[in-house]
């Protein structure tokens, strides 16, 4: 192959990709269909046959293949929107200002309702510093505010990038760019048949990965994973094989760079592609597929290469001026207040279980208008974050002082 052609000369202001920003909005939307599966304990509705429909029709994978958008998504941003001039402590300043006090402030926000005793360091410490994932308790009796697990991930991508960019930067040809990414794809694919075939844990191809279903007509206060009684648990049973699959960074730091490879064929030229369809066809062919395969692989190694082409594709979209729905103000604004949206939709949760549905009883109505009244709050409230705490800390301190050397290209919208 020849040498990559660069889509933009050096130092030349890239553009923004709005279609990217917008989709992100939609996978956390993935993320919060599935939660209210999970988290809104309305009963007797969850103990009926149409409550198992419901759950059959919006399985766990649905969120999975929207964390997974997020990752790969992530890398392919943080490569586009990185800065020839940066310094790896500025990059790590931007990130820490970007997501602690969103996290920190979802995490609050949870604290107010439930019962959290904080002489027990590990349910509550390790969450805090986005580190409990990489324990397997850790994971799961720290697991506060149970969205911000995908963090501790990001942290460990974040923590690679100025250390592994400059071997991303020495791939000059198409073909070694290829070669990497197909690598780094065979890796995770073999990776998960491992912890499939020597990891205890499920071998079928039912989904684990359940509602609690209590003996009761009554609904609950709490949802899973806040009430009282779940922070004095000594122990909680996991599936080893679900936990590396899912949870361990080092098992998701594949997908980061993958995205990152993604964007230097983007960057390269290589990547023409602007017709969306057959893409978003693969993808939601790669969705269907994870019915019939063992829960090790509807975590993530399935939607991999269809996520990489879509966000590919509506990247080049961009660049080329193609932009239509994802692109539109309304879903630009969602995508940019998309990550409050991820971390506070589980404390607007329980606060409306704990207001509205505990000690009651409801049906199929109950938990559709609980949904969407957790969804308006959750939208209005991370609206509100994004913009009173995300855009001032940003805007004031994320970036040099007037006066310091300009930076050689626009920053971007981060992936989160």
């Amino acid at each position: 192959m020849q040498p990559a052609t660069p889509l933009f000369a050096p130092g030349t202001r890239r553009p923004a990709l709005p279609s990217l920003t917008g989709a992100r909005w939609y996978a956390a939307l993935a993320v919060f269909i599935l939660h209210c599966v999970i988290f809104l304990p309305v009963y007797p509705f969850q103990r009926t046959e149409a409550f198992v429909t419901l759950h059959k029709a919006i399985p766990m994978q649905l969120g999975s293949l929207g964390v997974t958008f997020f990752f790969l998504l992530s890398g392919f941003i943080i490569y586009y929107s990185s800065r020839s001039d940066d310094t790896p402590l500025l990059f790590y300043r931007r990130r820490i200002l970007k997501i602690f006090p969103t996290h920190w402030l979802s995490t609050l926000m949870l604290m107010a309702l439930v019962a959290v005793p904080f002489g027990r360091l590990i349910t509550w410490l390790p969450e805090v510093l986005l580190v409990h994932t990489w324990n397997p308790q850790s994971t799961y009796l720290g697991a506060l505010n149970v969205p911000a697990w995908s963090l501790c991930s990001e942290m460990l991508f974040y923590f690679s990038f100025p250390l592994l960019k400059p071997l991303v930067e020495k791939l000059r040809t198409n073909k070694q760019l290829l070669i990497a990414f197909a690598s780094i794809l065979v890796t995770l694919v073999v990776m998960h048949v491992c912890f499939y075939l020597l990891a205890d844990g499920p071998k079928g191809i039912h989904n684990a990965f359940s509602v609690r279903i209590l003996d009761t007509t009554t609904s609950p206060f709490y949802p899973a994973n806040s009430d009282p009684s779940w922070f004095q648990r000594e122990h909680i049973a996991y599936y080893p094989s679900y936990w590396l699959s899912y949870y361990f960074p080092l098992a998701r730091f594949g997908e980061f760079w993958l995205g990152v490879l993604a964007c230097e064929l983007v960057l390269s030229g290589w990547w023409r592609n602007t017709k969306i369809w057959w893409p978003a066809l693969l993808l939601a062919a790669s969705y269907a597929a994870t019915w019939f395969v063992p829960i090790n692989f509807k975590m993530s190694v399935l939607f991999l290469l269809p996520t990489a082409l879509c966000i590919a594709t509506l990247a080049r979209r961009d660049v080329e001026g193609k932009t239509v729905f994802l692109g539109s103000k309304a879903n630009v604004w969602l995508g940019n207040v998309s990550f409050a949206f991820y971390m506070v939709q589980y404390p607007v949760m329980v606060w409306v279980t704990r207001t509205f549905i505990g000690g009651k009883s409801y049906g199929w109505a109950g938990w559709l208008g609980f949904s969407v009244l957790a969804f308006v709050v959750s939208v209005v409230v991370s609206g509100l974050i994004y913009t009173y705490v995300d855009k001032p800390i940003m805007k004031n301190w994320a970036r040099p002082k007037a006066g310091s050397k300009a930076p050689a290209q626009a920053q971007q919208p981060s992936a989160k």
